[in-house]
This record gives structure tokens, C-alpha cells and sequence, in this order.
């Protein structure tokens, strides 16, 4: 029997637990909202989270960020995958392949260029690239706004080969709403962007069957989806730091962190070394611009329980500094204890490692060590 003192550190830890739970609070929220889920997979990257999106039924729609992804999530039995990137048409013999597979991918794109490309691939392939035009609801990326003049050009491309498959959109800047209220609003100019877009589509003669809207702020938000068909989200299976500091979790929803391991004291500076540095947590810094600035990340004991004012406020390649907040003294943590860091970005931690130790936080040894269940290996690459 293995528990989290064993594998060398640094390593991801995934609490099943937690995941279980998020995942049915959105379920259950979708289900009431009267749309699909189509979880965006880009976050965890592993087949065995997504089976908890679906209990071992038939696999559910997923959303995917890269065409690696998608070939594995095939692999996988997954038959009905959204690729939510700006199609490159240099990718699009791999889109082919799929499909020709017996997978319906859909594919992204916001110009006119790109939809020569598509329609003429579909025309060369004697199959239908099903495609979605991107609206840009608000400012954040890529994509039309709603009232953008070449958007039934684009959709009249489209159609004429057979390729039209509907709209996406996706409210980046939710990420930066920090009250229910602005989480809402964000919400509701999600959907009446997409659903605007989709309306000129169909004024235009064009068949639009999908309204697709997300972001893992929003989804928690949105009260009223009409004219929406699919809602997708992907951090929120895991949940990060950067959620909780909007207010969509509970630090205590997080499913992912990271082991590491005191390495080292520095008492004249008020540091605690680990070996967990920006190659095992990210660079990411999404908490600096909140109220409670995160550092790194928050740190809890190796059972997952918070050391009051413990934050890991720097990191080198292979090394991370622990201080306390002001007014908290530092504990006393002696070499070789470990520890897990909380993470500001789940994504970013993820893609540090190569899957995930699996625990079940609610299962412990009559030592309180939690079990090592399973290790869960993740997709990477493009």
C-alpha cells in the first residue's frame, strides 16, 4: 500500500473525491439550465478524469484545445469532440483522418480565409467538416463580434459546402469578474452574443444548429440559456485558486496539488525551501491582480489541511519559497516534511507533470495517511 509519503516529490495529487463533486454540481446546474454539457477536457488532459464526467456510460461530448487530444479522446471512444481553437489549415488532413474515423469533430474559425480552407478540404475529402464560427462577445481572443459585416460571408462559405455547424463563444474576461453580479452580467452578454450571431445566421438563409457558450465563471453563473444548445467549462474540475478568489469555489473544492518537500531553512530571510519550483507548479501568477494575492500558491499538510499564512511567494526552476503572511509566524516544518501546494492555475500546474497520484481525501489509514489509489497519466503535446 502506497500513500502520498511515498512517490518522490514533486508529484500531482488528484483527490477523487473532490472531482466527483464538482463535477455533479455543474451537472446537476446544466440540467436545470435545459442544455448539454460539453466539458472542456483541456484542463486535467486524462481519459480517467473524464470518466467521472459521464459514471462509465456512453462517453459524453467533450470539448478539446488541441488535435492531440482529440486523437487520443478517439482512442478513447469519445465520438463527439469540439476542437475550441482557430483552425490551422495545415491540421486539417488530421481533422480528415478523424473524421473519417467515424468522429464528428468540429472545427473553429472567425475569417474568411480560413473557411476556403475548410470548404475545400471537405470538398476534397467527400465528407463534411462540420464548423463553427467564433464570436467575440468580449474583447478577450480571437473571433467576429455579432454585428461584424463578413459574418454571413463567412457562414455562406460554410454552408454552401455543407460545413456550417453553428457558433461558439467563450467569455474570457469572466475570468476577471469578481462578483456574483459581474459573473452574471458576464453571463448574460456570453449568451446574447452567441445567440445574436446565430439569429443573423439564420436571417440570412443559413442553418444554424448549435449556440455553444462557456467559461467555468459563467457556467456557474448563467440563469437563463435560452437560445443556447451547449454550455462547456474545463477548470472546473479541479478548481483553482484563481476560482476560489472569484468566489465560483471554496478553496476547499480543489482537487489538484502538489507534493513537494522542505529541502531547507533560511530563518535570516523567513524562507522554507521545498523542492517544488516553477517546474512542478507554473509560473502562473493569476491571483496577483486579486484581492488575496496567492503567491504561487496556498500550502496545506500532506492530509490537505491549511497552514494558517503559509504561501509559496517565490519559485526558481527546482526550488520554491515558502513565507508567512505578514503577522503569521512561520511554523516549524523540519526537513523532509512534506507538503502540498495549492495551485493558481490549474491548467498550467497540470501540464507540469505526467498524470496524477489519485487519492480519496475521505479515505484515510487508521495512520490519517492517505492511500495512493491509481495513477491517472495525462495527453500532452499538439
Amino acid at each position: 500500500m502506497r500513500t502520498l509519503a511515498d512517490p518522490d516529490t514533486p508529484f500531482a495529487v488528484v483527490d477523487v473525491h473532490k472531482v466527483r463533486r464538482n463535477v455533479e454540481r455543474l451537472a446537476t446546474r446544466a440540467e436545470r439550465l435545459g442544455v448539454t454539457l460539453r466539458p472542456h477536457v483541456k484542463t486535467a488532459k486524462s481519459l480517467d478524469v473524464a470518466a467521472l464526467l459521464h459514471a462509465g456510460d456512453r462517453p459524453c461530448p467533450v470539448t478539446v484545445s488541441t488535435l492531440a487530444e482529440a486523437e487520443a479522446f478517439a482512442d478513447g471512444g469519445y465520438r463527439d469532440i469540439t476542437y475550441a481553437v482557430g483552425i490551422d489549415p495545415h491540421k486539417l488532413p488530421r481533422v480528415v483522418a478523424l473524421l473519417r474515423r467515424g468522429v464528428t469533430l468540429r472545427v473553429l474559425l472567425d475569417s474568411a480565409e480560413q473557411a476556403e480552407a475548410v470548404a475545400e478540404a471537405s470538398r476534397r475529402a467527400g465528407l463534411r467538416v462540420p464548423t463553427q464560427i467564433e464570436i467575440d462577445c468580449d474583447g478577450h481572443r480571437g473571433g467576429l463580434e455579432p454585428d461584424a459585416p463578413g459574418l454571413p460571408e463567412i457562414g455562406g462559405i460554410l454552408h454552401e459546402a455543407g460545413c456550417l455547424d453553428g457558433v461558439l463563444t467563450h467569455a474570457g474576461e469572466s475570468y476577471f469578474a469578481r462578483t456574483a453580479a459581474e459573473q452574471r452580467l458576464a453571463a448574460e452578454n456570453e449568451r446574447d452574443s452567441a445567440v445574436a450571431a446565430a439569429e443573423r445566421l439564420r436571417a440570412a438563409g443559413l442553418t444554424v444548429s448549435t449556440v455553444s457558450v462557456g467559461s467555468t465563471p459563467t457556467a456557474h453563473a448563467a440563469e437563463d440559456l435560452t437560445g443556447v444548445t451547449e454550455l462547456r467549462a474545463g477548470n472546473y474540475v479541479f478548481f483553482d485558486l484563481v476560482m476560489a478568489g472569484l468566489g465560483v469555489c471554496r478553496v476547499e473544492d480543489l482537487a489538484l496539488s502538489v507534493v513537494v518537500t522542505v529541502i531547507g531553512h533560511r530563518p535570516e530571510y523567513g524562507w522554507i525551501l521545498t523542492d517544488g519550483g516553477w517546474m512542478a507548479m507554473s509560473r502562473d501568477r493569476g491571483t496577483a491582480a486579486q484581492a488575496q494575492d496567492q503567491g504561487y500558491g496556498l500550502v496545506t499538510d500532506l492530509a490537505g489541511n491549511p497552514i494558517p499564512g503559509l504561501v509559496m511567494t517565490a519559485a526558481s526552476q527546482e526550488h520554491g519559497t515558502l513565507t508567512a503572511r505578514d503577522g503569521t509566524r512561520l511554523p516549524e516544518l523540519p526537513l523532509g516534511t512534506r507538503l502540498r501546494i495549492l495551485p493558481n492555475h490549474a491548467c498550467a500546474t497540470a501540464a507540469q507533470h505526467h498524470g496524477y497520484h489519485v487519492v480519496d481525501g475521505t479515505r484515510t489509514t487508521t495512520a490519517g495517511a492517505q492511500v495512493v489509489q491509481a495513477f491517472w497519466s495525462r495527453v500532452s503535446g499538439w
